[in-house]
Order: C-alpha cells, then sequence, then structure tokens
C-alpha cells in the first residue's frame, strides 16, 4: 500500500550511518527525492530486498559468521516486515530503503551480530532488487500478451472464411480474410514473447556479490546465492552487474516497438469502423457520441488505445537518455533516475493489451459490408494476369498491360467486376496480338469474390486452409510459450520456497 504517513523531518545526526558527513538530508532534498523514491521502492522493492537479505543471511551462516540462533532471530524481524513498519525508521535513514531495512532490523535484535552486513555495499543490493522486480514484471507482462494473443488468435479463427477488402497504399488491393488478418496480429504477439525471453534471461542474471564495482572481499559464493533467488546465472562481471540496467533499456525497447506495431492494428480498425466502410462494429458499452451531432456513433477506444502506445516509445526514449553519457559504474542517474518511467511502461502496456483485447473480444464483423466492398472493386486484377498467362500463353507484362486495360475500359462503361464481358478482353488482347480460348470465363474465376481467397496457395497466403494450417502452428507457439513461461515462474517461486525451508531447517536452526 502507498506510504503516505512518511513523514518529512529536519536535517539530523547522520553519525549512526556514516562517520563522514554529520547532518543528515536537507528536508527539500528529502521531500523532493528521497522521500518519493522511498515510497516507490517500499512498495515495489521491499519483498525483493526482504528476500535478497533472506539470502545473505544463509550466506553469512555459510561463511561462519553468523551462528543459526542469529540467523534465525534475524530471519523472524524479516518475516514480519512490512511497508508501514520500515517507513517508520525512514526519517532516522536518511530515507534510504536499505538503511532504513537495516536499521528496522537492528533494532528489534536484542544484539547485533557483529559480521552482520560486513563486506556488503547498496550498489549491488540494489540492482538485485531491481533485477528482481524487473523479472516479476516481464512475468507478468508475459502472462497479459499470452492472454491476449490467444484473443486475437481466437478471432482469426471466426473470421477464416469471411472476405474483406485488403489495401495496399490505402486501396482495395486483393481478397483477404478477417481471419488472415488478425492472423497476423497473433503471429505479432508471438514475435514479442519470443523476443522477451531474451529480456528476461538479461533480468535472470544475478548482480549479487558483484559489490560496490570491483567484487567482494569474503569468498561469497555467488553461484549458489542466484539460485537461492531463483536467477538462472550470475552477472559474472562486477562492474557490469552494477553499471547497467539493460533489463530496462531491452524492456522498454521491446514495449517501444510492440507498441508501433499495435498502433497499426488499432489505425486499421479506426478506418474499418469508420464512414465509407462500415466492416465492423463494437457494442453501445464499448462505443461514444457526440455532443452535437445525434446520428454519430463513435469508438474513441480505439483512440485510447493508439494514443497509449505512443507512451511506450516515449518510456523507451526517456531511460535510454536518461542513461546515455553516464560514467560506466553505478549512478544515481542510471539505477534510479533513468528508470523512473519504467514500472509506468510496464503499467502502460498492460492497460493496452486489456483494452485491445477487450475490443477483439466484443468485435462484431458486419459481413455483408465486407462482401459488398469486395464485390465493387476489380481486386482480380493480378489472378487475370496470372491466368493470361498460365492458360493464354500471354507473357507476364503483357498480361498486366492487358489486364489492367481491361479494367479502365470496363470500368468506363460501368461495368461491375461480376458482369464480365469477353468480347472486351478479347479486343484487349487482340491489340496485343494474343488471344484466350475463353475469355469470358477466365473473367469470370478471377473477379470471383471467394474464388479470390482460394486462388491463393502458397504457405502462410490468406486462403481458408492456409489460415486455418496458420492457426493451427499459432496454437502450437502459444502452448509452448505458455509452458516456458510457467518454468520461470515456477523457477522463481521454488527458489523462494526453497530459502524459507533452509531458514526453517538445520542449516538456519531457527530454533531460538
Amino acid at each position: 500500500m502507498p506510504n503516505d504517513h512518511l513523514t518529512t523531518a529536519p536535517p539530523g545526526d547522520a553519525d549512526g550511518l556514516t562517520g563522514r558527513i554529520a547532518s543528515g538530508p536537507d528536508a527539500l532534498l528529502r521531500a523532493e527525492v528521497l522521500e518519493p523514491q522511498l515510497r516507490f521502492e517500499t512498495d515495489a522493492l521491499l519483498p525483493w530486498y526482504v528476500q535478497v537479505e533472506k539470502v545473505l543471511l544463509l550466506e553469512y551462516r555459510r561463511l561462519g559468521l553468523l551462528d543459526g540462533a542469529q540467523v534465525g532471530a534475524i530471519a523472524d524481524i524479516l518475516d514480519r516486515v512490512t511497508p508501514a513498519a520500515v517507513a517508520e525508521e525512514a526519517a532516522e535513514s536518511m530515507s534510504d530503503i536499505a538503511f532504513t531495512l537495516e536499521r528496522h532490523v537492528a533494532r528489534r535484535l536484542d544484539a547485533v551480530p557483529p559480521a552482520w552486513h560486513v563486506d556488503r555495499s547498496r550498489n549491488d543490493l540494489q540492482a538485485t532488487a531491481q533485477s528482481m522486480q524487473g523479472r516479476a514484471r516481464l512475468l507478468e507482462c508475459a502472462d497479459a500478451l499470452l492472454v491476449f494473443g490467444r484473443t486475437a488468435h481466437r478471432l482469426a479463427g471466426r473470421g477464416a472464411g469471411l472476405v474483406m477488402p485488403g489495401y495496399t497504399h490505402m486501396q482495395p488491393a486483393q481478397v483477404i480474410s478477417p481471419g488472415f488478418y488478425f492472423a497476423a496480429l497473433a503471429d505479432q504477439v508471438l514475435h514479442t514473447l519470443e523476443r522477451l525471453e531474451s529480456v528476461y534471461r538479461t533480468a535472470d542474471a544475478s548482480p549479487l556479490g558483484a559489490g560496490a564495482m570491483a567484487g567482494q572481499e569474503l569468498d561469497w559464493d555467488r553461484d549458489r546465492m542466484a539460485a537461492l533467488l531463483g536467477f538462472a546465472e550470475v552477472r559474472t562481471h562486477a562492474l557490469r552487474a552494477v553499471a547497467q540496467r539493460d533489463w530496462a533499456l531491452e524492456a522498454c525497447a521491446e514495449f517501444s516497438l510492440l507498441g508501433v506495431a499495435l498502433s497499426r492494428f488499432v489505425t486499421d480498425l479506426m478506418t474499418w469502423g469508420g464512414a465509407g466502410y462500415g466492416f465492423i462494429d463494437l457494442p453501445d458499452q464499448w462505443s461514444g457520441i457526440s455532443s452535437a451531432m445525434p446520428q454519430k456513433k463513435n469508438f474513441p477506444v480505439l483512440e485510447r488505445i493508439r494514443a497509449r502506445t505512443a507512451h511506450l516509445g516515449a518510456a523507451y526514449a526517456a531511460v535510454s537518455a536518461g542513461q546515455r553519457s553516464t560514467p560506466y559504474s553505478n549512478s544515481v542517474e542510471v539505477s534510479k533516475e533513468a528508470g523512473a518511467g519504467v514500472p509506468g511502461a510496464f503499467d502502460t502496456l498492460g492497460s493496452v493489451l486489456r483494452l485491445f483485447g477487450a475490443v477483439l473480444e466484443n468485435l462484431r464483423f458486419r459481413e455483408d459490408r465486407m462482401r459488398e466492398a469486395c464485390e465493387s472493386e476489380y481486386l482480380g486484377g493480378f489472378t487475370l494476369a496470372n491466368l493470361l498467362t498460365l492458360r493464354a500463353g500471354v507473357p507476364w507484362r503483357t498480361a498486366q498491360v492487358a489486364a489492367g486495360r481491361y479494367i479502365v475500359r470496363a470500368v468506363a462503361r460501368g461495368l461491375p467486376p461480376a458482369e464480365p464481358d469477353g468480347a472486351l478482353l478479347d479486343a484487349v488482347l487482340a491489340a496485343e496480338g494474343y488471344a484466350a480460348d475463353d475469355a469470358a470465363g477466365l473473367l469470370a474465376e478471377a473477379m470471383s469474390v471467394p474464388g479470390g481467397l482460394r486462388a491463393k496457395r502458397s504457405d502462410g497466403s490468406a486462403s481458408p486452409d492456409s489460415v486455418r494450417a496458420l492457426l493451427a502452428g499459432q496454437d502450437v507457439a502459444f502452448g509452448a510459450l505458455e509452458e516456458r513461461w510457467r518454468r520461470r515462474r515456477t523457477a522463481v517461486e521454488a527458489a523462494a520456497a526453497e530459502v524459507d525451508r533452509l531458514l526453517a531447517g538445520p542449516e538456519g536452526r531457527r530454533e531460538w
């Protein structure tokens, strides 16, 4: 819960934390910087700081620096830590979460073990807690993407056998289906989920044991600590471990890329729902009205979604600009200020996926309008050129010219695509020195709207069979990704359970 009860304290004695300066932070510095940071960290990062402290206890025990009773006493206090309890110590701990947590525990011990927190730095502690938080948010993000992707996949299945115009350069181009179109959206989500696996691997490397920047002086078992925190590996180089926040950069980069793609899909829906198209509709509860024009039914939710995708690009710009031109070492600029917008990026993506997913769930295709739009356009021009080459032996480029000339003349005569004029095509071909045995039959086949889908035979095409094959493959891919992301979550949860087991068992000797 938010820590609104944090109070601003006047500059005070800092001797309990350091001998280097004698005064605590100025009240303005606390109010503008330190206390907002502490509120965020206690709300978002405290569980991960506590988990790191527990693993450190086990490591101090392994090193022989703390005994079982000391480990048990500290672990018991850590188990009862809450944001509100930590906030009580904040004013006297320079509003720093590491100092505050340390003081909170120390004040509740009968005696503070001399070796507790020996050879420790806030730098790798902070980097580790942030990586654990990033890892958790990436797991949430993957879950949201899987739900959204499955929604797009179901919608594609509903529309695989329908027809609609496909557009290039904003002009009607070829017959496609809504199923074909929304299978592309599902494929885009699969692509992002696969790329996020690389981001997760970045976040899944433990900085703990890197110290301030140059490593630590005790023989810490970094592999063991990483495993107990659920990390897959150790971020080996000590300087790199504390200097970078690559997971934040990479996550926001992927969100920005996905936002670009999603905005394009939403733009199409905005177009298809507008006047002159009317291909889709949404129920009233997902629609808006005009205050002045009672005839209008608007879809402002689509505008909201598209606008929010812009925030994803802005978040990446902010985190990258905040890190560039900084020294390659630990710094507040990189570890805190540059990443200030990262939690918001995760929140924004979640909102976009929930809203867009709800739109897809409620979307209704206006099949008659889509079919009429296909029937009113000469969408079979490409097919006609192919047939002239394959059936009448007309060279391909000449066939393109002949098909184009036929369409121009048919339109000038007011002929719809469904009324082929074989004699007109014969005349066009004769002018080029060619002839077709059944010009009217070729035209009827080429301009058939259902035939426009069936004519496509290559893998990944708009034909109903191809779309269904695409969807079947996507279903398998979603299942595999769901399982991989489930295993990652299970590994993190199992590590946390193992830490608690060790603290409660013979190694921790929590029997004081």
